[in-house]
């Protein structure tokens, strides 16, 4: 089990955004291809498409959490020393779990609702619930990837380790 909890901390986004980046390219080249050859389209390609970008952009959103690959402005980071910068970190992790937790509660209020009222979508004709949930899932993974960063980070200043600051893209 602790195998398990281990792979699932370490890929559970990477695999979650490959599973819903292939079914969003494989439903828009079919549907490509029902378009242009066939001259018919499907109302449901469309709507696969859309909920599983919002998807991997919620997924996608929590794995930047993780990765610290997030968008920042750090140029401060370079003037300051270490124990600055792990304080700026968590201090930015911080605000970022406040806003994540008004945003959790305020998205997961929009799916009760919906489930409340049993909407569903056009194409699919199935529960709203699914892809609403996209927003609550997404924010609910960050407040994770973000309490883990705020333990990563108060133990690296503790012991006086420099801070962990994601990989960097350009340099």
């Amino acid at each position: 089990m602790s195998r398990l909890i281990t792979l699932l901390n370490a890929n559970a986004e990477r695999w979650l955004l490959l599973v819903f980046y292939v079914m969003l390219v494989a439903t828009m080249f079919i549907e490509v291809l029902r378009r242009e050859l066939l001259s018919y389209s499907s109302i449901w390609g469309e709507e696969v498409v859309r909920y599983s970008f919002i998807y991997l952009a919620w997924i996608g959103a929590a794995a930047a959490v993780k990765e610290r690959g997030h968008i920042r402005i750090d140029v401060l980071m370079q003037y300051v020393g270490p124990r600055a910068k792990a304080a700026l970190y968590i201090f930015g992790d911080l605000v970022m779990l406040a806003v994540a937790l008004v945003a959790f509660y305020w998205s997961l209020e929009t799916v009760l609702v919906s489930a409340r009222f049993g909407s569903v979508t056009h194409g699919l004709r199935i529960s709203q619930v699914w892809f609403l949930a996209a927003v609550p899932i997404g924010f609910g993974l960050v407040m994770l990837r973000l309490v883990q960063s705020l333990i990563r980070d108060v133990a690296d200043l503790r012991h006086g380790r420099p801070v962990y600051e994601g990989d960097k893209l350009f340099d």
